[in-house]
C-alpha cells in the first residue's frame, strides 16, 4: 500500500505530464501557425523549404520555380487592402489546386509565390497553364480585380549545384533578367501566352502577363 508521499509524488509526476502534453499541443499549434501562411494557407518559406528539399532528393527531375503578381500594387492603391488580401487568397488557392502529387506550393511573402514539381517534363506548357490561371479575375464586392503573373523556373538537372538554394537564385535571376527594366525603372513586356508555348526548353522559364 503507498503512502501519502508515494501518492502525493505520483499525483505530481501525472500533473507534471498532463502540463507537458498541454504545452507541446500548444507549440504544435504555434509552430504550425508559423508554417502556414493565414491569408492563403500555403506554407511559409521555412515549411516549404523543407518539403522542397525532400522532393528535390527523391525527384532528379525536378524544378523550382517562383512567381509575382504583375499590376498586384495597383489593385492595392485603387481598391484597399481588403481588394489586395482577395487577389492573393484567390492566387495561393489557384496555385495549390495547379499542383500535382508530389509537388507543393508556398508563399514567400508579399505577392511572391513559390512551388516545387517533381516532374519537369511538361514544364513550359504547365507554366503558360499556370500564368493563364492566376491572371484569371478575382471577384470581390461585386466587381472584378485583374493582375497578371510573372513566372520564372529552373530545372535542377541544368543546375550545376543541384540545391535547392540554387535553384531559387537560378529560377530569381531569370526572371529579372527576362523581364528586364528600363532606365526608369518601369517593366518591360516580353512575350505573351501564346509566344511563351512556343519557347524552347531552358535552363529557366520567363513570363511576363500583362494585367
Amino acid at each position: 500500500m503507498m503512502t501519502q508521499t508515494e501518492l502525493a509524488l505520483q499525483l505530481l509526476i501525472l500533473l507534471l505530464a498532463g502540463g507537458w502534453t498541454l504545452h507541446a499541443h500548444r507549440l504544435y499549434r504555434r509552430l504550425h501557425r508559423v508554417r502556414r501562411d493565414p491569408l492563403t494557407g500555403l506554407l511559409t518559406r521555412e515549411g516549404w523549404s523543407r518539403a522542397a528539399d525532400r522532393i528535390i532528393r527523391r525527384h532528379s527531375g525536378a524544378a523550382v520555380l517562383l512567381a509575382d503578381l504583375n499590376g498586384f500594387k495597383a489593385v492595392n492603391d485603387r481598391h484597399g487592402h481588403d481588394a489586395g488580401d482577395a487577389v492573393l487568397a484567390a492566387a495561393g488557392e489557384r496555385l495549390a489546386a495547379w499542383c500535382g502529387k508530389n509537388e507543393v506550393a508556398g508563399r514567400l511573402g508579399g505577392d511572391e509565390f513559390v512551388a516545387v514539381l517533381a516532374d519537369d517534363s511538361r514544364l513550359p506548357d504547365r507554366l503558360a497553364d499556370l500564368a493563364e490561371l492566376l491572371r484569371q479575375p478575382v471577384g470581390h464586392n461585386g466587381g472584378q480585380l485583374r493582375v497578371g503573373a510573372s513566372i520564372g523556373a529552373a530545372r535542377l538537372a541544368e543546375l550545376e549545384t543541384p540545391t535547392l538554394a540554387a535553384a531559387l537564385k537560378a529560377a530569381d535571376g531569370a526572371m529579372y533578367r527576362i523581364k528586364g527594366r528600363t532606365r526608369g525603372g518601369r517593366r518591360l513586356l516580353v512575350p505573351a501566352l501564346a509566344a511563351v508555348r512556343r519557347l524552347p526548353v531552358s535552363l529557366a522559364h520567363r513570363f511576363r502577363l500583362a494585367a
